[in-house]
C-alpha cells in the first residue's frame, strides 16, 4: 500500500473509538454487501447465499484491517494483497472492472455512514471525525486501485492464455491433425468450429493487420520458419474476402469443412509455389491439378509428345503452340488462326503435318492424352 494508507496508520484512533467500531463490523459488512446486492446489478445473485457470506466476512477483515492501521496496530500490506487477489478472483467469475469499481463506491459510502455514526457516538471530536473520514476514503480508493491492477493482471495472463490456446489450435489445423485432437484444441481455446475454413497465405507483416478486418473467429499465425503468415477464415463469403485482401499480397485457397483445413492451407502453400500472381486458387484449378505430380506430368508430355521430338526445336515448339490451339479452340481454324496470329492457310498447313505426326488425332483417348500434355506451357 502506498501513502494515503501510511497516513491512516498515522490517526491513531483511541481504544474507545476502536471497541465501538469494531462492535458495529457486522452489521456495517452487512449494510455494504445489501446496498451493493440493491445497487449494482451484476451482484444481484453472486452476493447471495454462501457466496453472500463469504464476501460479507471479507467486508469484515477489510474494514477490521482498517482499524488496526487506524489504532496502530497493523501493517500496510495485507489488505492491498486481499484486495489484489479480489480484483483477480472477479475476473474469473466473470465481472467486469466496472462492476468492482461500483461495488467499491456504494461499500465506501455505506461503510463511511456506518463508521462515522460509530465515531461520532464513542465521542471522536470534529476535526478527528474529518480526517477519519478523509483517510477511511483514501483507504478504500487503495484497495480499489489494488482490485484494479489485480483484475488488469488476471485479464492480462488470461488473453495471454488465451492467444496460445488458439495458436495451438492453429498449428494443429494446419497440420491436419485428428477430429478429435482438434475438438479438443478448440474446447481448450474456447473456439467455436464453424463450418468451414479458407486458408489465407501472406507475408507475415501482413498477417495481424489484415486479421483485425476480418471475422473475428478468425485464427491467425504470423510465425512460420518462411516469414509467411497464415489466417484461417470461418465460413467466409469468398468474394467479399478476396475484396477484403485487394491491396494484401495474399493466396487464398479453397474452403474445406474446418477439421480439413490442411487441405486448404496445403493448396494454397502449393499455387504460391506455382506462381506470386496467383491469388485465387480457384481461378487456377488447371495449373493445380497438372502440377500435382510434375514427375507424373513431365512422363505424360514426354510420351504424348515424342512424335514432334524429331523436329528441329523451332519447328517442334510452333507446332506444339498449334495443337494447344486446335484443342483448347475445339479445330475452329479460324479461331485457332486469331489465337496464333497467322493466317488460317498457314494452320490447315501446320494441321497437316500434325495428322501426319499423330495419325490417331482424331481418337478420344489421344485428345485427352495430348490436352493434357499441352495444358501447361513449358517454362
Amino acid at each position: 500500500m502506498s501513502h494515503a494508507i501510511r497516513r491512516v496508520s498515522e490517526l491513531a484512533l483511541d481504544e474507545t473509538t476502536v471497541t465501538a467500531l469494531r462492535a458495529a463490523l457486522k452489521t456495517t459488512a452487512d449494510e455494504v454487501v445489501q446496498a451493493i446486492i440493491d445497487e449494482v446489478p451484476s451482484y444481484a445473485n453472486a452476493l447471495s447465499g454462501h457466496m453472500g457470506a463469504t464476501i460479507r466476512r471479507a467486508v469484515r477483515t477489510a474494514l477490521g484491517h482498517y482499524l488496526d492501521l487506524a489504532s496502530g496496530n497493523a501493517t500496510a500490506g495485507d489488505g492491498g494483497d486481499a484486495a489484489y487477489e479480489l480484483g483477480r478472483g472477479e475476473v474469473r467469475d466473470g465481472r467486469s472492472m466496472d462492476a468492482l469499481l461500483s461495488a467499491y463506491r456504494v461499500g465506501a459510502r455505506v461503510a463511511w455512514r456506518c463508521l462515522a455514526a460509530g465515531a461520532v457516538s464513542a465521542g471522536l471530536p470534529a476535526a478527528e471525525v474529518a480526517k477519519f473520514a478523509e483517510l477511511t476514503f483514501a483507504y478504500i480508493d487503495e484497495l480499489s486501485a489494488a482490485s484494479a491492477a489485480g483484475h488488469a493482471d488476471e485479464l492480462a495472463a488470461r488473453g495471454r492464455a488465451h492467444e496460445r490456446h488458439l495458436e495451438h489450435l492453429a498449428r494443429d489445423l494446419l497440420a491436419g491433425a485428428s477430429p478429435d485432437v482438434l475438438l479438443a484444441s478448440a474446447q481448450r481455446a474456447g473456439w467455436q468450429p464453424p463450418d468451414s475454413l479458407t486458408a489465407v497465405l501472406l507475408p507475415a507483416a501482413q498477417a495481424r493487420p489484415a486479421y483485425r478486418a476480418l471475422d473475428p473467429g478468425t485464427l491467425v499465425l504470423d510465425d512460420l520458419s518462411d516469414a509467411t503468415g497464415v489466417l484461417l477464415v470461418p465460413d467466409a463469403d469468398r468474394s467479399h474476402l478476396l475484396r477484403q485482401l485487394t491491396d494484401r499480397t495474399a493466396v487464398v485457397g479453397p474452403a474445406r469443412p474446418w477439421t480439413r483445413a490442411s487441405a486448404s492451407y496445403a493448396r494454397a502453400v502449393r499455387a504460391r509455389s506455382l506462381s506470386s500472381g496467383i491469388r485465387d486458387t480457384e481461378d487456377h484449378l488447371p495449373e493445380l491439378v497438372l502440377t500435382a505430380d510434375m514427375d507424373a506430368f513431365a512422363d505424360l508430355r514426354a510420351r504424348a509428345l515424342a512424335p514432334l521430338r524429331t523436329l528441329p526445336v523451332t519447328t517442334a515448339r510452333r507446332l506444339e503452340e498449334t495443337l494447344r490451339a486446335w484443342l483448347l479452340h475445339q479445330g475452329r481454324r479460324d479461331e485457332v488462326a486469331a489465337a496464333l496470329f497467322v493466317h488460317p492457310q498457314t494452320v490447315r498447313y501446320r494441321m497437316s503435318q500434325l495428322r501426319e505426326l499423330f495419325p490417331d488425332l482424331a481418337s478420344p483417348h489421344r485428345v485427352l492424352e495430348l490436352t493434357l500434355a499441352v495444358g501447361l506451357r513449358p517454362s
